[in-house]
């Protein structure tokens, strides 16, 4: 048996934690420890937290940063846990720090267009005030109406208006961050230029927690479109058609807001989950939306329509039909992991080179029966989310699940693209980051990484490896 000669047992170290927050709560009970310590996305991959800190404030945050410099605790910053990439689970014996109560809008100043806000505010609760004001918050990922700001700052977030609006990146002005040691910075500012020293708001955007905390952000709003808004769906004969057509779309001046892509094997589930038979059997589907169309634009859109041979096509410029269209992109992921054990991936290529990314999934697909391959995604910013799906009855995921994986990833940097490009790096990919950025690039990451973060307490083992 061997001795054990540890300086601090746990509940000293959960004593000195509780000092240190005064106005959040700290949680130790089981129950609680393993609901914010597991996720769902890659089972054997995280361990048990020591202590969840529902934080109440900026003060809470830098205790949380002494006591883990005090005991050597790692952090693992959360906000609605709703990464894909095991970005935001537990290691063994870390502090969950989650900010998804510090969710007030502090200002929304509709004169210069921008709002501050903390980082628990959801999403589209953003976007609804701001609306209310004759603006709208931009960035409008997938899980826009549960993700927070925070989190979706620290994963750099896409969405479907990312082809014209950009992603999270693109409409963030300002931050505080609380770095390791407990220092507040404040970045950026609340003007649309700034050219004053290095830009560090830009390093902490999709930094996912580990160069420090993200506490407030500053977001630039935009006026609501005038005119009218049309949105569409149109039926390919398959993928490498509509990668074709998007292209046009996307350089004939029209500036589409959405473009929206599904496959054969999509559409075929969305068909069964609706129980509508409208769409089984279809090649390929392209939702698209443009805002402010002149009548120009609509012939535009009517040509390259005629030019890929499309003749289905539903157009839509009243709210409610918009919103016909719009909810069969929205049932897509129910509809594929129903009854199926799936990995989503995340990959992006520039706009010209999709259709040859399209074709490879496709014969990965042909070539591995055992598995059924999904395709969908941002179309117009080469964004495609192809989901790997094998039977729920399996017992452990099939070895050709990560030849695939590997083979998409190799053929994505091989035509100029990136593994990542909205979900973030997290725990699922970083050991690829000297293959896509090169060892000089790793190298340097790692450094930047040790300049803010000495002890390595923040979210280890997420971003870079």
């Amino acid at each position: 048996m061997g001795l054990n000669f540890s300086a601090y047992n746990t509940d000293e170290i959960i004593d000195f934690l509780q000092e240190q927050v005064k106005d959040g709560i700290v949680k130790t009970d089981k129950d609680s420890l393993q609901t914010v310590s597991y996720s769902q996305n890659l089972p054997g991959q995280h361990g048990l937290a020591l202590a969840l800190v529902e934080a109440g404030s900026i003060a809470d945050i830098q205790g949380v940063m002494r006591a883990a410099r005090r005991f050597h605790l790692p952090v693992v910053s959360q906000n609605r846990f709703t990464s894909t990439v095991v970005g935001a689970d537990a290691v063994d014996h870390a502090i969950i720090l989650s900010t998804a109560k510090m969710n007030k809008i502090l200002e929304l100043n509709a004169e210069d267009a921008y709002a501050v806000v903390q980082p628990g505010v959801i999403n589209n609760d953003l976007d609804q005030a701001a609306r209310k004001q004759g603006l709208f918050y931009a960035p409008d990922p997938a899980s826009k109406k549960m993700s927070g700001i925070g989190g979706n700052v620290a994963t750099n977030a896409g969405g479907l208006s990312g082809v014209r609006y950009g992603s999270t990146r693109d409409n963030v002005l300002g931050l505080k961050v609380v770095l390791a040691d407990g220092r507040l910075l404040d970045l950026g500012g609340k003007t649309s230029k700034q050219a004053f020293g290095y830009n560090l708001t830009q390093l902490f955007v999709g930094s996912e927690g580990t160069l420090g905390t993200i506490v407030e952000i500053t977001v630039k709003l935009l006026p609501l479109p005038l005119g009218e808004s049309l949105m569409g769906l149109a039926y390919f004969k398959d993928m490498h058609t509509l990668a074709e057509a998007t292209k046009d779309l996307r350089m004939s001046g029209i500036y589409p807001a959405m473009l929206e892509a599904m496959d054969s094997h999509t559409l075929q589930a969305v068909s069964e989950f609706r129980d509508n038979k409208e769409m089984a059997g279809r090649g390929a589907a392209l939702i698209f939306r443009v805002d402010s169309i002149s009548d120009e634009g609509k012939q535009i859109v009517k040509n390259i329509m005629d030019k890929y041979h499309v003749t289905d096509v539903q157009l839509a410029t009243d709210p409610a039909e918009q919103d016909k269209i719009i909810s069969v992109r929205q049932d897509m992921l129910p509809a594929i992991f129903t009854g199926r054990s799936a990995v989503m991936e995340d990959m992006a290529v520039p706009t010209s080179r999709m259709a040859e990314l399209v074709d490879t999934i496709q014969a990965l697909s042909d070539k591995y029966p055992e598995l059924e391959i999904f395709t969908a995604g941002h179309a117009g910013d080469g964004n495609l989310h192809p989901t790997v799906t094998w039977s729920k009855d399996a017992k452990e995921m099939p070895e050709s699940v990560n030849i695939v994986l590997h083979e998409m990833f190799t053929k994505a940097l091989e035509l100029g693209g990136t593994i990542s490009g909205e979900h973030a790096v997290g725990m699922l990919k970083n050991q690829w980051n000297n293959v896509e950025l090169g060892e000089d690039v790793d190298w340097i990451q790692h450094q930047i990484k040790s300049l803010f973060d000495p002890m390595n307490l923040l979210n280890p083992k997420r971003k870079i490896d």
